[in-house]
């Protein structure tokens, strides 16, 4: 853990407080590095002007990671309570930029996470959505999906599993699709398949456009080779 000139202050309170308050919000961690920047009389007034983090094998959620690179700054914490052993916490939004890289190994050892399975979940409710089923929400909670496989390559994924109808029949599903950035803020699902599922008969699409949303800002976004590679920016709320 790197700490900068005039710290005290960092190594004996802030640093372990914010250790602390990271490895709470991942389920497990095999290695996480901190770099704190900043002054005492600076973080006595709840500021930190830089912090990077680097972490290797995180759970969040259920979702495995490989690994993910960090950088913050002008951070506002509540400085007066983590002094007193209270949690720390953020009181401003703030920037956060970074690397993320996660194996089709990872991916596949968390098909089962719930951070996973509301992410294909939304995937299939937006391409229902594009053919015009009415209420594709309500329709798919009347089926059981079971994901079974992943794949990465050449800028595409391809999902694999299984899906039991009302009536207890399953069905082999399919869904691929290639992928490509759009804009910082905008994806696009290129190419896309998806077999198996009754709610509609088999069907191809060109395109479908996914909205990323204004706290995230994406430069890259790589599918190859078993691997996914994203860099970007996240704007990372109290």
């Amino acid at each position: 853990m790197g700490l900068a000139v005039d710290s005290n202050l960092i190594g004996k309170i802030l640093a372990p407080a914010l250790r602390l308050w990271l490895r709470s919000q991942v389920e497990t961690v095999e290695s996480l590095e901190l770099e704190i920047d900043g002054k005492d009389r600076q973080i006595l007034r709840g500021y930190v002007p830089r912090v990077a983090l680097s972490s290797d094998r995180a759970i969040y959620q259920g979702l495995q990671l490989g690994r993910v690179l960090l950088r913050g700054e002008n951070i506002r914490i509540n400085i007066g309570q983590v002094i007193k052993g209270k949690p720390l916490k953020l009181l401003e939004p703030i920037r956060v930029s970074g690397e993320l890289q996660i194996s089709q190994s990872h991916l596949q050892a968390s098909l089962t996470s719930t951070l996973l399975a509301s992410a294909f979940a939304e995937l299939l409710i937006a391409l229902l959505t594009e053919q015009g089923v009415a209420d594709p929400q309500s329709q798919l909670e009347n089926y059981t999906f079971l994901w079974q496989a992943i794949a990465l390559e050449n800028q595409s994924f391809q999902l694999k599993g299984q899906v039991q109808d009302p009536q207890g029949q399953s069905h082999e599903l399919l869904v691929q699709a290639r992928l490509q950035l759009a804009s910082p803020k905008t994806l696009h699902l290129e190419d896309i398949t998806l077999l198996g599922l009754p709610a509609i008969a088999n069907q191809n699409w060109e395109r479908l456009t996914v909205d990323l949303g204004e706290d995230v800002d994406l430069e890259s976004l790589d599918l190859n080779n078993g691997e996914l590679f994203c860099l970007g920016r996240v704007l990372v709320r109290p």
